[in-house]
């Protein structure tokens, strides 16, 4: 077998074999196959796609490139959600802690942020002490004892994706269908939860722009998951505004922690109830007006929020942070963005809000980049409410004051002030089941 025939039949249009598939996938990631050879065959890929029995292939090859975690010593039914990523997307730190108040299982991997999208496992490190790489045994026994653990990716997990994913981000072949799918759905099923609950963004802050591509791509997924023998579903979700008031790494832990009290954004509140009511569902604990009346329930008596608590002691960081958020360190300069004009925000660039953040030190560029876990923007507008000119739209947080300027300036730029009130969007505009 000839990569070099590999690749012009995929580019001829053709469907390659599940052969074909894993021989370039384990030639790639053992080094034996060049990137250029690679790099023509992920073009070749981009223009000419894959059929949904391709992209199963490609998944599962990426799956066993590496390890796969055994779950076998988690008592109970393992279920999972993963996020394809937006501006102020903390849902995970919401939605875990929830689901295992109520008895089901989350054993979670959860990535870093890189450009405009943050990671869960960062804003975990906002809390002192947090610790996101825990030797196996130790992460499965705390699942076991508090229901729930969060850690960092495993390097040896799906190694193929790695190695790709820094290939297409280089040769302009990120935005890919099946690409994309074979590299979430390639570690999440390495992972070997039970059930998963995915959130596809749809809008300016994520991936998918288009409504129907996050449709597509949301079905593609679930559809490799149900072929893997998993209980899958989706939810399709607006990302053409941020989620939630906060960005930016400990305002945003605060903000997930407020909901679990009870007092969240309305946005962030309503998303993760439908998350944590579907991943219950999933995993038999009732059908989902049930499931609902029990997430309603467990932030109301407190359970989910000493759930997270649980977990954040049992992983090294200051459980005292959870029941007291003022602690969490606040950045030292802070700036108001004012309006410069009377009318309504017609439409926010999410994308640029999650740069305006990045610039003030909450993100990151590239993955050795240092972050500033206190910076960050809280928002007092957002699409759709009124403003006068002058007034505050936003507040920029940041341990360095030169850095306001140039945030500031690309905050503005993503804000659309009009005449008219836009129409009101959905938070969830579907399900794919």
């Amino acid at each position: 077998m000839r990569m070099y025939d590999i690749i012009k039949k995929k580019r001829d249009g053709d469907e390659l074999s599940a052969e074909e598939i894993r021989f370039f996938v384990e030639g790639y990631t053992a080094g034996e196959i060049p990137d250029y050879q690679a790099a023509a065959l992920c073009m070749a890929i981009y223009f000419k796609g894959m059929t949904l029995a391709e992209t199963t292939e490609l998944t599962l090859a990426v799956r066993d490139s590496g390890e796969k975690l055994n779950f076998e010593g988690v008592n109970g039914i393992r279920v999972d959600k993963h996020s394809t990523g937006g501006v102020g997307d903390k849902t995970s730190l919401v939605v875990a802690p929830i689901v295992a108040s109520l008895g089901v299982k989350v054993a979670k991997m959860s990535g870093r942020g890189l450009g405009h999208t943050g990671g869960t496992v960062d804003k975990l490190e906002s809390i002192e002490g947090f610790r996101v790489t825990l030797p196996e045994d130790e992460f499965l026994a705390i699942v076991n004892k508090v229901g729930v653990a969060i850690v960092g990716q495993s390097k040896a997990l799906a190694p193929a994706d790695k190695k790709l994913y820094a290939l297409r981000d280089v040769t302009a072949t990120v935005d890919s269908m099946p690409l994309i799918a074979s590299s979430i759905m390639g570690k999440k099923l390495a992972a070997d939860d039970d059930c998963i609950v995915l959130d596809v963004k749809t809008g300016s802050g994520s991936f998918m722009k288009t409504l129907e591509d996050s449709k597509t791509l949301a079905s593609i997924m679930v559809g490799i998951g149900k072929a893997a023998g998993k209980k899958m579903m989706a939810l399709i979700t607006d990302m053409d505004r941020p989620l939630g008031e906060a960005i930016g790494n400990s305002l945003e832990v605060k903000e997930a922690i407020a909901t679990l009290n009870g007092q969240g954004p309305d946005d962030l509140t309503a998303l993760c109830t439908a998350l944590a009511s579907h991943m219950l569902s999933l995993a038999g604990q009732g059908d989902y007006a049930a499931c609902e009346a029990k997430v309603k329930q467990a932030i109301a008596d407190g359970r989910a929020l000493d759930t997270l608590a649980a977990m954040v002691k049992a992983q090294g960081g200051r459980e005292d942070w959870i029941y007291h958020p003022e602690r969490f360190p606040q950045a030292p300069y802070t700036k108001e963005v004012k309006a410069p004009s009377d009318g309504y925000i017609t439409a926010i660039d999410a994308e640029g809000y999650g740069i305006a953040s990045l610039l003030l030190g909450a993100g990151r560029n590239t993955m050795e980049d240092t972050l500033d876990y206190s910076a960050g923007i809280l928002l007092k507008k957002k699409t759709g409410d009124a403003v006068r000119a002058g007034e505050t739209l936003a507040i920029l947080c940041a341990s360095d004051e030169k850095k306001f300027e140039a945030a500031e300036a690309r905050f503005l730029e993503a804000t659309t002030i009009g005449a008219q009130k836009p129409e009101e969007r959905p938070l969830i505009f579907a399900t794919v089941a």
